[in-house]
């Protein structure tokens, strides 16, 4: 069974291209989706049941019940319901207005326009009436429908360029690239139409950098990941149009699946307030029956002709059962202790919040002309109650803007000095920086404050070619010549850019990639590599590795990735320069810089396609598929050989130092994630005023389970005391 009618219990995906009747036996969702929470049918109850968890609105409520009983209501009933439905229809009216923009967002969503291939014919479509299974048309800058296979794109060898930012937050370019197969296609909607390619692959789930599938066309199968998937959400760049089949549609996508369904938010004040309401409820009911036991007292002992403000005939009921009405008559006269009105006066108060954050000058962006905007009057006032603020350190604190600065080479270290700030310092009489300045056609300043390397590189030391012909093959980036003929780099990663910029600048150019080739320029002379291999950089791999031919027929794998991994990877005649360039790499990060060591290794001709073999085996498997994989890469990625290591800068943001200052003052505790190394990591908290030298002591934790972190944070708190400020780099288990 690969799809059971209950969409819950879906395990696996199977998609026909271009078939309907085949593809809706299987009831997959249709391309419509929303976020809102309520429709006029439902809005009634649900919003009713939201507010009435409240514990105010709940109490009032009993109270109006009470008062309907003649027998213990002194007042009448309209003075508990004017309030509470006061109360409530503000509320309401908040939460249909906040609900109305989510139906105007969904709807303005569903009602964009896409081309769909239709009866042979390409056809405008509502982005809610596309369907599993559809083939649609992309063209530049469009946004993507749902979460689609690449077919084929105006680019050669079917590649294309997306950008993924309302999916992970990362403005740079995105390469997928189509199969083979599908990007002879073209766009050609004869050949188009007549696709009856059959997909079978992983049910819907929310992992973005994921994908695991088969393509059944042709009498073959091909292996399907992540790289020829493009997901809903992402937007096509540089590429003039693509092709791409619906695999996934609306609720289905990985977008949808990430958002989760909108649910009702307390705030902290909220809280507070539902607590206090409770103790004030416990203290009227305390007060309640100490009077209500006095009245049983008195009629016992008086009678009860004194009392005028209930009805019963006398004598009908005992004192005990008279006390017992007469509680709840108490709790009805008092109940103005419970502050109705605290309610209405924050749900005024939150609405004029969000108006005066819409209209502060002080938070309008003037470059992009964006203004603060207040998306829901609910939480406004958690951001005064922020006590601990999380942060990515590369893009957020840093401009992702990467310069080359350093690199060691077989034990020799290159580039100019820097310090915590990024500013120079003196350099020995040794390592006089010589102005080797550049205009990087990449579009970015290229400097380099050394002659030495570049006399190296001219004298043919084999190990600098080396390192320079790795950074110019171990990487995605793609290249593409503009208008005015200039070679211009899309790149994935800025590092990887900044590497690239840096081997061109010294001579050594990658100029063109195909699907099986690598064509560079090594100072001046052509070179093809044929490209047999990419061994993919993940967060747990952290490393990447390519595996060519050059033109002598000589396999060799170039790698490159964090120093912790990599120099686990390395043959042990390695140990004399590990040393050397574990000492250099310190040095780096101590500057602030940002590493990665670099690797290669020669391959056996044999080996490798016995390798290569296991893992075209690996790839076309429907199980396990990527520990196979992950096995296989371990198996290669051994005995390496150390060539040495790079490093380069990513400036501060303008303005972090005076806003982490000010967080500081206002006593918020600010955390940050980042992978590079301890030392850089601890250099950038000194340069952004998160670290101060009035910290005495900097405590490392470096346990890799919850378990070791835990003890190590006891220990150093049994040490030093509860409240002592512990710096916490859980750097290993990234």
């Amino acid at each position: 069974m690969f799809c059971s009618e209950k969409k819950s219990l879906e395990v696996e995906r199977i998609v026909k291209a271009n078939d309907h009747e085949y593809n809706e036996k299987f009831q997959y969702a249709d391309n419509r989706i929303h976020t809102s929470k309520y429709s006029i049918l439902t809005f009634l109850p649900i919003n009713l049941f939201e507010q009435f968890q409240r514990v105010a609105n709940a109490y009032f409520l009993c109270l109006l019940i009470l008062q309907l009983i003649p027998e213990i209501s002194s007042l009448t009933w309209f003075t508990t319901i004017v309030p509470l439905v006061l109360v409530i229809t503000m509320t309401a009216v908040k939460d249909a207005t906040d609900d109305f923009f989510r139906h105007k967002s969904d709807n303005q969503v569903n009602n964009r326009q896409s081309e769909v291939l239709i009866d042979s014919k390409l056809q405008n479509e509502k982005w809610m009436n596309v369907k599993v299974g559809d083939i649609i048309k992309l063209e530049n800058n469009q946004f993507v429908a749902a979460d689609l296979l690449l077919l084929s794109s105006s680019e050669p060898h079917g590649l294309c360029y997306v950008e993924t930012a309302e999916l992970d937050g990362e403005t740079n370019l995105k390469v997928r690239q189509a199969l083979s197969v599908t990007s002879e296609l073209g766009a050609d909607i004869s050949r188009l139409a007549r696709f009856d390619g059959i997909v079978v692959c992983e049910a819907p789930n929310n992992k973005l950098d994921k994908f695991m599938g088969l393509l059944s066309w042709k009498d073959s199968k091909h292996s399907l990941n992540n790289e020829k998937i493009i997901l809903r959400g992402c937007i096509l760049r540089n590429t003039s149009w693509c092709f791409g089949m619906v695999i996934f549609a609306g609720p289905d996508t990985k977008l949808m699946q990430n958002s989760g369904k909108t649910k009702f938010k307390r705030t902290s004040i909220d809280r507070l307030m539902n607590t206090l309401v409770l103790w004030i409820f416990g203290f009227l009911i305390c007060l309640g029956i100490i009077l209500a036991i006095g009245n049983s007292i008195w009629e016992s002992q008086i009678g009860d002709q004194f009392r005028t403000f209930l009805f019963w005939n006398e004598g009908e009921k005992s004192s005990v059962f008279s006390g017992f009405l007469t509680f709840w008559s108490y709790i009805i006269i008092l109940n103005t202790v419970v502050p109705i009105s605290l309610y209405v006066s924050m749900e005024v108060i939150r609405l004029g919040h969000s108006y005066f954050i819409n209209w502060d000058r002080k938070m309008y962006y003037s470059q992009k002309a964006i203004p603060a905007e207040a998306r829901t009057t609910t939480l406004n006032e958690e951001l005064g109650q922020i006590e601990y603020i999380f942060s990515d350190k590369t893009g957020t604190l840093t401009q992702n803007i990467m310069t080359f600065k350093r690199c060691s080479i077989n034990g020799r270290i290159y580039g100019e000095v820097h310090d915590a700030l990024g500013q120079k310092t003196e350099v020995t009489q040794e390592k006089k920086p010589v102005d080797f300045s550049v205009k990087s056609q990449v579009g970015r300043e290229f400097q380099f404050f050394d002659h030495s390397l570049m006399e190296s590189i001219e004298l043919g030391d084999p190990k600098v070619h080396e390192f320079l012909r790795l950074l110019t093959l171990c990487h995605t980036v793609m290249s593409e010549e503009n208008s005015a003929g200039e070679l211009i780099y899309q790149v994935q990663s800025p590092d990887e850019g900044a590497l690239v910029t840096a081997a061109r600048n010294f001579g050594f150019i990658f100029k063109s990639r195909t699907p099986d080739t690598i064509t560079i320029e090594e100072l001046g002379t052509p070179v093809t590599y044929q490209l047999l291999a990419i061994l993919d950089f993940n967060n747990t791999r952290k490393r990447m590795s390519v595996i060519v031919q050059n033109p002598e027929g000589q396999i060799k794998l170039y790698s490159k990735g964090a120093d912790t991994i990599l120099f686990e990877k390395l043959h042990p005649s390695n140990e004399d320069l590990l040393s050397l360039t574990s000492d250099h790499l310190s040095e780096f990060a101590g500057e602030g810089l940002r590493t990665l060591a670099i690797a290669y290794r020669d391959l056996d001709d044999k080996y490798f396609k016995e390798w290569h073999k296991m893992l075209e085996d690996a790839n076309a498997a429907t199980e396990e598929r990527d520990e196979r994989i992950a096995g296989l890469y371990e198996e290669i990625e051994r005995d390496l050989m150390l060539l040495g290591a790079t490093a380069v800068e990513d400036k501060l943001q303008e303005g972090v130092i005076e806003t982490v200052t000010s967080l500081s003052l206002a006593n918020i505790k600010i955390w940050v994630l980042t992978g590079d190394k301890q030392e850089t990591a601890i250099n950038i908290g000194y340069a952004c005023n998160m670290l101060t030298d009035d910290m005495n002591d900097i405590f490392v934790i470096a346990g890799n389970t919850a378990v070791e972190v835990r003890e190590e944070l006891r220990l150093y708190a049994g040490q030093y005391g509860p409240n002592y400020v512990l710096l916490c780099f859980w750097w290993h288990g990234l």
